[in-house]
């Protein structure tokens, strides 16, 4: 496979997953405690694809090093959408604002730097 396919098509699923997250905190700044199951199970299956191309990439054809502060940005990221998942949301608890705005700011981060090694 082409190095910059996979990284392109990662780009592409995350911004998929980025408009499902905006969607969510809007539902979550209105007023609701957490967003529908199914948007999240979404947001987090579409990030799961990408995060393991890009995975998969890293280990066969190699990825740039700003693709891999990228990668790692997205594994942090992905820690805590496990934590307001299965801590939060399955328990039907508010999911925590601070705790949002952190994953967001960290997947936001490894999105540009993503995009950066894409298109410089």
């Amino acid at each position: 496979m082409e190095p910059m396919l996979g990284m392109r098509t990662a780009a592409v699923l995350l911004t998929l997953t980025a408009l499902g997250g905006l969607v969510m905190a809007g539902m979550r700044w209105s007023g609701k405690p957490h967003p529908p199951a199914w948007l999240a199970m979404a947001h987090g299956f579409i990030a799961g694809a990408a995060v393991t191309l890009l995975i998969y990439d890293y280990f066969t054809v190699g990825l740039p090093p700003m693709a891999q502060w990228s990668l790692l940005l997205f594994l942090i990221a992905t820690g805590g959408g496990v934590v307001l998942n299965l801590n939060y949301h399955w328990k039907r608890v508010r999911l925590p604002n601070g705790l949002m705005v952190v994953h967001a700011l960290v997947a936001v981060t490894g999105f540009v730097l993503l995009l950066l090694a894409v298109w410089p």
